[in-house]
């Protein structure tokens, strides 16, 4: 029993305005599976959707994923930036350096991301959307390369990153000092648990590949999910995500 990641899930006031804003952006499309809610599908080697569900909660503090996108040129980056400010994205502060160049936006909520500059070796066999840049610990690094089976392409220095064997962005972790948490992570994985366990018990299936998550360093979160099916669980960072039944 092995998971895939299905999705990256948003937390979100106004999920279909935010669902607008990364659909205009990535030019990726809504899903027509009604079950999938909100949902965006790429149309690259990405391998897994967007999903927004409604919350309540205010955002606090940076969140613990990012996304990286990629630009060709300069007069790429340039195009990427302003049709991100037209959809309603804003430039924002975190400490950037003059000389970097990249340019930090945050989308309508306040979600951060980066549009890198021309020329990242890093990234140069990514797509447009090249990496989710997460903060995270070497450990949760080791614990997401077991518990995907997705390959190791960065070990150095306490920063690690992996890559799904079939393409599609890179998922990064760039050690300590990590920022503390507040509250539940705005940004989480849905896995989706392969196999069924059985023809007549995806339950099954989902309860086993729990277990196999644990025995990696996971931990069960008591977080009621009522008809969503999930089950909640951190990882070796505290970081939540979710395993669904298998679809």
């Amino acid at each position: 029993m092995t998971s895939h990641l299905h999705a990256l899930c948003f937390d979100a006031n106004a999920p279909q305005s935010l669902a607008r804003f990364w659909g205009g952006l990535l030019d990726w499309k809504t899903a027509d599976d009604p079950r999938d809610g909100i949902a965006l599908v790429p149309n690259d080697d990405t391998g897994f959707q967007l999903r927004f569900f409604p919350s309540q909660e205010p955002k606090w503090g940076p969140n613990q994923i990012h996304f990286d996108l990629t630009s060709s040129d300069l007069d790429d980056q340039r195009r990427t930036v302003s049709r991100a400010l037209e959809l309603g994205a804003r430039h924002i502060d975190v400490g950037q350096l003059p000389e970097e160049d990249h340019v930090v936006l945050a989308d309508p909520e306040g979600n951060e991301f980066c549009v890198i500059g021309p020329g990242n070796r890093f990234l140069a066999e990514c797509g447009f959307l090249g990496a989710l840049s997460s903060d995270g610990s070497q450990a949760v690094g080791y614990f997401w390369n077991r518990a995907l089976g997705w390959p190791l392409v960065w070990d150095q220095d306490e920063e690690t990153a992996i890559r799904s064997p079939h393409g599609g962005p890179k998922v990064t972790w760039g050690g300590p000092p990590l920022n503390p948490k507040h509250g539940r992570n705005r940004l989480y994985f849905e896995l989706s648990a392969d196999g069924d366990g059985g023809r007549h018990a995806p339950r099954r299936g989902q309860q086993a590949e729990v277990d196999r998550l644990v025995s990696l360093g996971a931990t069960v979160l008591d977080v009621p999910q009522g008809e969503a099916g999930w089950v909640v669980l951190a990882d070796p960072d505290g970081n939540e995500f979710c395993v669904s039944a298998p679809r």
